[in-house]
């Protein structure tokens, strides 16, 4: 089985990773006073030099190399004109440098004035001395999109993906946003990610060999090893990482007991969304080597629609393709009219795209 990945997508977000939980900098968190503003140079609007008591702020980090970070800017901007009146917008410009072919600040200026309404919001770049170390990376959300809501009481209240901001901020608006639960539940998903990683290492050892299709490995030693880790903690039994290993396992011993609990993870959430990837990934890995039941497909057919219905950013992704997946899989569990109706879906979205 080919190490799994697929809970990170295309998205520029490195948030929660192992370096920043281990960063001697990463020492805030919800709750905490928020960080002064010190940026480098403001590109656009009026600059914001320090945060008012009273007053109500949305501060996104973004990059122009970052394609969520620009589809999340026209969202942000109706926010900005909505509550115009109620809060303050602004984007900090961070991590040109992380680019293939990093943006010189006169690239970034022209970006953003060809963004125009796209992005009604004052802009700066950051001072790469302090900014992205006194925000990103000492509340460990070191990547983009992420955007922060300052509370009146000028403390971080809440840290994210631009995409729930709204909820957020009305409750904050209004309040009725609690951020002592708020910090609460973050510590709690917090822990819960860092177990579900840890399953990893402990069953690594008993994978099968990818590129050797007769190497099915020791499925029955990582459902043990799984068994007694979710015993201790039953929040891992649908974490994406040990849901995993543990479709993985099922698909190759019990395809029915696959099947019956890749049903179950369809529906809960974790830390995460529900682990639609992590079973679609499986299904394809288990494909090489095994004959898949038609439930099995036809389970996997529902994971991509799932998939897609939950896209955060859906022009950054090849729905074309998505669909065309979905009505192969659909086909191959004898879903025909299924089968067809996700790939006329896919044959309008590339004609579309063409």
């Amino acid at each position: 089985m080919k190490p799994k990945f697929q809970l990170i997508l295309l998205f520029c977000v490195i948030g929660f990773t192992a370096n920043a939980q281990n960063d001697t900098s990463a020492r805030f968190n919800i709750g905490d006073a928020a960080p002064s503003l010190r940026v480098g140079e403001w590109i656009k609007g009026k600059p914001i030099n320090n945060f008012e008591k009273g007053k109500i702020y949305v501060v996104e980090f973004w990059a122009t190399w970052c394609r969520p970070c620009i589809a999340a800017m026209p969202h942000l901007s109706r926010l900005a004109r909505k509550y115009k009146h109620k809060a303050t917008f602004l984007a900090i410009d961070v991590y040109e440098s992380r680019a293939y072919k990093p943006a010189p600040m006169t690239k970034v200026k022209a970006f953003v004035a060809g963004m125009g309404r796209r992005m009604d919001f004052p802009i700066a770049e950051e001072d790469t001395n302090y900014t992205a170390r006194d925000w990103l990376k000492a509340f460990r959300w070191d990547g983009v999109p992420t955007t922060f809501i300052v509370d009146g009481q000028e403390r971080v209240a809440w840290v994210g993906d631009p995409s729930n901001v709204d909820t957020v901020l009305r409750k904050v608006l209004n309040n009725t946003w609690d951020v002592k639960k708020a910090l609460a539940q973050r510590i709690h998903d917090d822990n819960w990610r860092k177990s579900d990683l840890a399953v990893v290492d402990k069953v690594r050892h008993y994978q099968d060999n990818y590129d050797h299709l007769e190497d099915l490995g020791k499925q029955d030693s990582i459902l043990l090893v799984i068994n007694e880790l979710v015993e201790k903690e039953p929040d891992l039994k649908y974490a994406p990482y040990t849901v995993s290993y543990t479709f993985y396992a099922l698909l190759i011993n019990n395809p029915h007991k696959a099947y019956e609990y890749g049903k179950e993870v369809m529906i809960t959430s974790t830390y995460d969304d529900p682990a639609w990837d992590m079973i679609i990934g499986d299904i394809k890995s288990c494909s090489r080597k095994i004959n898949i039941p038609p439930d099995i497909y036809r389970l996997g057919a529902d994971c991509y629609q799932a998939k897609i219905n939950h896209l955060i950013y859906p022009q950054l992704h090849d729905r074309a393709k998505l669909y065309r997946n979905m009505a192969e899989w659909y086909r191959l569990a004898g879903e025909k009219a299924k089968a067809i109706k996700a790939e006329k879906k896919s044959i309008r979205l590339y004609r579309r795209n063409k």
